[in-house]
């Protein structure tokens, strides 16, 4: 990234963000989106692999340069959602969320749905006597 120029046009140095840094903040602004089950661990993890709020990062891939990113998401969404609609959510909540915290431009979000998340109906016990 650039360096931070104050108002006399005086440089202070370099800023460099860490691709970690972007992926957490992308992994978050995609769990905030309405649909979103949890994120995946991608293909190196698997697709039954969902997961906590720990990992933020992961089930996020990003390259940084000087100015700009580019991320890819791998989320498991909760049945019932329009896929579209969530994972549009997801571009859209990510660009602005790293944008306003890093200052990159961020040039693509690849949104990959790795499954849906079905809810167990709770299992109905028999009552032991009668």
């Amino acid at each position: 990234m650039a360096g931070i120029v104050n108002n006399e046009g005086v440089e202070y140095g370099d800023v460099k963000i860490a691709n970690e840094v972007v992926a957490i903040i992308a992994g978050l602004a995609a769990t905030e989106v309405e649909g979103v089950a949890g994120m995946s661990g991608g293909i190196t993890g698997g697709i039954s692999d969902m997961l906590g709020m720990k990992n933020l990062s992961r089930g996020v891939k990003v390259e940084v340069g000087e100015k700009e990113c580019a991320i890819d998401i791998f989320v498991i969404v909760e049945y019932g959602s329009k896929i579209s609609e969530v994972a549009f959510g997801v571009q859209e909540n990510v660009k602005e969320a790293v944008e306003t915290m890093t200052g990159l431009k961020v040039i693509e979000v690849n949104v990959n749905v790795q499954g849906v998340n079905i809810p167990k109906e709770p299992e109905k016990e028999e009552p032991r006597v009668k």
